[in-house]
């Protein structure tokens, strides 16, 4: 689901003489970038997955799921079975989503399978001890793999492409909803594969790490909450909220559709840690006020994080 857009836009420059030298520069340096996050990614998410999830006998999701049970019927290397099960994807992907994304995920899963075998396999020690906590080590460091190939513009393709195609086919399902049914269908299997329930258990568990992982460094500490509020006190609300918050808010008009009356609606992100204190606010205020809450993964823009730093 973090995979869905990795294009970056291109700042307009409205001289015309400087336009290519500064468009080209910026190319090069972002190629640059994205090669090394891409490289780095790779080596971290092949240190988790021979270390420690391969050991622990699970197979969490994706295509790498599906590698990791032909490796333990057929003992064939996990990168080039990886990179077996994504070539029909990565075809239909060219065929029915976009090349562009086609090719850069080709590149990022031709990288990954190249250092995982024959770069870390080779020399990186595996990791015997309890399987929950390889399970969980294996996760995090696949996670934090796989957050700097996305944020290098790739994907690893796997349940990603198959999400995105599921979802093409069946339009009405949610891509979120897609993946956890394909993820789902790949730890059922690992039971039957491995021939233990334990393994689809702690698959579940370094999939869970993954994702956390992924989020955090994606989005970073600028998660919050959005709470949109149906009030009679918009601006007693608003006001309290500069003061005690040390935050802004956007006061809405609004119409109660079954009463017919005039209202508002105040809008306002805080951080997690703040919401508390903007709830006793609001109740304080207005006990009969209506509050929509929504959890955003970023918030960009002025008291949290900055535009500029958003869109490198």
């Amino acid at each position: 689901n973090n995979s869905e857009s990795f294009c970056k836009c291109l700042r307009k420059d409205w001289f015309a003489g400087k336009k290519g030298i500064k468009m080209s520069g910026r190319i090069n340096k972002e190629s640059v970038r994205d090669m090394l996050l891409l490289v780095i990614g790779a080596l971290i998410y092949s240190v988790g997955t021979q270390s420690f999830i391969v050991p622990a006998n699970i197979a969490p999701g994706g295509a790498v799921g599906i590698a990791l049970m032909m490796n333990y019927v057929t003992g064939l290397p996990v990168g080039r079975m990886t990179l077996l099960v994504n070539l029909p994807l990565l075809v239909l992907a060219w065929l029915y989503l976009s090349r562009r994304f086609a090719l850069r995920t080709a590149v990022a899963c031709g990288i990954c399978s190249i250092i995982l075998d024959y770069v870390v396999a080779p020399i990186c020690p595996v990791y015997a001890g309890d399987r929950m906590m390889s399970s969980l080590y294996g996760g995090i460091l696949v996670g934090i793999g796989m957050a700097f190939i996305f944020l290098s513009g790739s994907t690893t393709g796997g349940s990603d492409v198959a999400g995105y195609l599921f979802q093409k086919k069946y339009p009405h399902v949610q891509i979120g909803r897609a993946l956890l049914i394909i993820d789902g269908i790949i730890l059922s299997l690992s039971i039957f594969v491995f021939r233990n329930v334990d393994a689809a258990l702690f698959g579940m568990i370094s999939l869970y790490a993954q994702t956390k992982v992924i989020d955090t460094i994606i989005y970073g500490s600028d998660a919050g909450s959005k709470a949109s509020i149906i009030t009679a006190h918009p601006d007693e609300i608003a006001g309290r909220i500069i003061r005690e918050l040390d935050r802004s808010a956007t006061i809405l008009p609004g119409k109660g559709a079954y009463s017919g009356r005039e209202t508002s609606v105040v809008l306002c992100t805080v951080r997690k840690s703040e919401f508390a204190r903007l709830k006793r606010i609001i109740h304080e205020t207005d006990e009969n006020a209506f509050v929509m809450v929504t959890e955003t993964t970023e918030v960009i823009g002025l008291g949290f994080k900055d535009f500029s730093d958003a869109v490198q």
